[in-house]
């Protein structure tokens, strides 16, 4: 049983969808919790069962929910409980209290979060996923009391197939492309990718667009993702930032899309430059496997994929002067430069298979009491 906020979109919830088809493929059953979303339907398409549960709310008014979960996975009776955020993994700590024979736990730490009692939950399951080094390496230095045998590093991984080295986008997405955004026919198109946020380097992106212009005229910026209501003010503030450097025409937002991969395949570059580091960085792993140049500041999880496949493109953190360079470097070259091929640690593929290894792991615990 898998418990998350809920299924709309993002990192979490494409490894959840991963791995519930790889344990339905495997023939064991996968049981979702979350608060809902537009992937319910495409998850119950793969034959997974979801209950709709709001533990999705970072409220004091969530613990009326622990009752309800705990009816669910007496009902339920999962083999192992795994764990995908910290209101979640609350709730099933309250959840599991006194419960007869209850299911061994798992989380998996998704993210860097800030350190504090609040986050410590994801660090008490019998058995913690790290998806990337930097992430291991966060659980153990601020959280000292997690036992280091109970950690297991599984990287998060990248469907090669979904991901192919090379790929060649059909003429009809072209077409079809380029009657959506006109302007950027002849261009050498610059993305950066990623849900419209302030620690997401979109300002940095725009002065770099705003340097390179100055040699290199045909470029054009895309960025590419998600545009939350609430981002409305901070999208407003880049915009202005576009019009005092006079790159209108130069830069497109182009919201969330699906078909993020070809984008990818027909860019000259893509960026990753989080001012914060990320526990792992999907862009960068999914862009390097197709074999397209990334550049993008060399921390967390995002510099450990960068330095294992594509060193030339890890750069120090707010090294403005190094990231125009590079950049310039790449532009002037004809040919894309070589990228290390997708690391069998990365791919989906490993990490399915570690993930169910560690479930048959917590299975063989049988009635042990849980950690948390």
């Amino acid at each position: 049983m898998h418990l998350l906020p809920a299924l709309d979109s993002g990192g979490v919830e494409r490894y959840v969808m991963g791995l519930s088809a790889a344990l339905i493929h495997a023939g064991h059953r996968a049981v979702i919790v979350s608060s809902g979303g537009r992937l319910v339907r495409e998850l119950t398409t793969l034959g997974a069962e979801h209950h709709t549960l709001a533990v999705h709310r970072k409220s004091l008014l969530s613990v009326l929910k622990v009752r309800a979960l705990r009816r669910l996975i007496e009902q339920v009776r999962p083999d192992v409980l795994h764990l995908h955020s910290r209101v979640p993994a609350w709730l099933a700590h309250y959840a599991l209290r006194g419960m007869e024979n209850p299911p061994p736990t798992v989380s998996t730490v998704h993210g860097l979060y800030s350190v504090n009692r609040y986050s410590r939950i994801m660090a008490r399951a019998d058995r913690v996923i790290a998806v990337s080094e930097a992430c291991r390496q966060y659980i153990l230095q601020n959280y000292p009391d997690t036992p280091p045998a109970s950690i297991r590093l599984i990287h998060n991984g990248i469907d090669p197939i979904r991901f192919p080295r090379g790929l060649q986008v059909d003429d009809d997405w072209r077409a079809a492309f380029r009657k959506e955004f006109p302007q950027l026919v002849g261009k050498h198109l610059l993305t950066l990718p990623g849900r419209l946020s302030r620690l997401k380097g979109h300002a940095e992106f725009i002065d770099l667009i705003a340097r390179l212009r100055t040699q290199h005229p045909d470029i054009h910026g895309l960025i590419v993702g998600e545009i939350p209501r609430s981002k409305k003010r901070y999208r407003a503030e880049l915009e202005a930032r576009i019009r005092r450097l006079d790159l209108q025409g130069c830069i497109t937002f182009t919201g969330a899309r699906a078909d993020i991969r070809e984008i990818y395949a027909v860019s000259h570059i893509v960026y990753c430059l989080s001012s914060q580091p990320e526990s792992f960085g999907f862009t960068i792993a999914e862009a390097l496997a197709l074999g397209v140049p990334v550049l993008g500041w060399a921390h967390g999880g995002a510099g450990e994929i960068l330095h294992t496949m594509y060193p030339e493109g890890a750069i120090d953190l707010n090294n403005r002067t190094a990231l125009f360079s590079r950049s310039h470097q790449l532009l002037g070259q004809q040919t894309r430069p070589p990228v290390a091929a997708l690391p069998a640690a990365f791919t989906h593929h490993n990490m399915c298979r570690a993930t169910i290894g560690v479930y048959h792991e917590l299975y063989e615990l049988g009635q042990q009491e849980p950690a948390l």
